[in-house]
């Protein structure tokens, strides 16, 4: 079964910070579990139809209160935030979200403090954040970490419907990422480092952006009782992880048809494309329940192997074949977006916390 707690971080990713939530909730009637896979076919929301999935490959943490502890901030603080300087600013708007990311990570680093005598280990813990916030007709995407956004817009002239990726990832498989630590640090001859023919910062981490790791970000807490794995031999003044965001902000038009919102999980085994093709080709109930199965099939075709055969593997010994994924697929209602104001905004957020593991 995908435990509770999962369930209840994922069911709590779906906000509408300024309405109230949807009817999304881990003891919601429509959603359904089936083995490592939680879902949520079909569901109302303001601008659409929405559905949801994700299935568990990880195991249990030894603390899974740790897990909670960063994605579960997010979603309890993140949005009171957006709603508090949108209020004060008279409106949506990128910087908004930025002091509203930043605003959060900070408050999550004074949580780290407070509790760094008694769980030390809570400065290993982070999260990657993904949001989308529709106001006005305005679409604001907002990232730190590894998740993706992919709009599936149609082209009339084609006849297809085109991927269009809205998010920039952070994550150091990327030259342009690496290249960016570097200027940020071009002291450290190690702020980015190939070990096992994986880049990653610091020879710990892949994510270069996040809400959490305290351990990254300031010195006091890259020092014992961390547990030694964490812990960056070189002291350090700067952080050598941002909370900043990246935001894209554009308007929608009557041809974007719908959002995919995707853990790493998803985009490692399908393309942009092929996740397009798959929710233009197919109908909408049970959308990301089917992107969902396409990549683990996909995981199963890469190791030789049946699908039947991957779905009897347990979460822990089924992370050798994938990692866990998540997806939200909103689809977009021209005619309702075009009559929604500012002070009806609406907002997916969208986690994966790392607790402290290399990603």
């Amino acid at each position: 079964m995908v435990r509770g707690s999962l369930k209840r971080i994922v069911s709590r990713c779906w906000r509408q910070p300024f309405d109230g939530e949807t009817s999304c909730k881990a003891g919601d009637a429509n959603a359904r579990v089936d083995g490592l896979l939680w879902y949520k076919d079909i569901g109302e929301h303001f601008t659409g139809k929405f559905s949801m999935a994700v299935i568990q490959a990880n195991n249990l943490l030894e603390d899974h209160s740790q897990l909670e502890s960063a994605s579960s901030f997010i979603n309890e603080h993140l949005f009171g935030y957006i709603k508090k300087f949108t209020t004060e600013n008279h409106g949506m708007s990128a910087d908004v979200i930025n002091k509203a990311f930043l605003a959060t990570e900070e408050d999550f680093l004074t949580l780290v403090a407070k509790q760094w005598p008694s769980m030390p280990q809570i400065a290993a813990v982070g999260s990657c954040c993904l949001v989308g916030i529709i106001c006005s007709g305005l679409l604001y995407i907002a990232n730190v970490g590894d998740s993706r956004v992919v709009l599936g817009r149609l082209e009339k002239a084609l006849k297809e419907v085109k991927a269009v990726q809205l998010s920039s990832e952070h994550n150091v498989h990327s030259e342009s990422v690496r290249e960016e630590l570097r200027s940020l640090h071009p002291d450290d001859p190690t702020i980015v480092v190939l070990r096992h023919h994986v880049w990653r910062v610091k020879g710990i981490i892949q994510i270069s952006r996040s809400i959490g790791d305290a351990y990254l970000k300031k010195p006091e807490f890259n020092k014992e009782p961390l547990l030694q794995k964490f812990r960056v031999p070189e002291s350090f003044e700067k952080p050598i992880l941002q909370a900043k965001p990246s935001i894209v902000v554009q308007k929608l038009q009557p041809k974007d048809q719908f959002l995919i919102f995707a853990s790493d999980g998803l985009w490692e085994l399908l393309s942009n494309q092929d996740a397009v093709n798959i929710v233009n080709a197919c109908p909408r109930n049970g959308i990301a329940r089917r992107l969902v199965k396409a990549a683990v099939r996909e995981a199963a075709k890469k190791r030789e192997m049946r699908y039947s055969d991957l779905k009897k593997i347990d979460r822990g010994a089924r992370r050798h074949f994938h990692d866990d994924i998540t997806v939200i697929v909103l689809f977009l209602d021209s005619q309702v977006i075009s009559r929604d104001s500012c002070c009806a905004g609406h907002s997916i957020c969208f986690q994966g916390a790392n607790a402290g593991l290399s990603r």
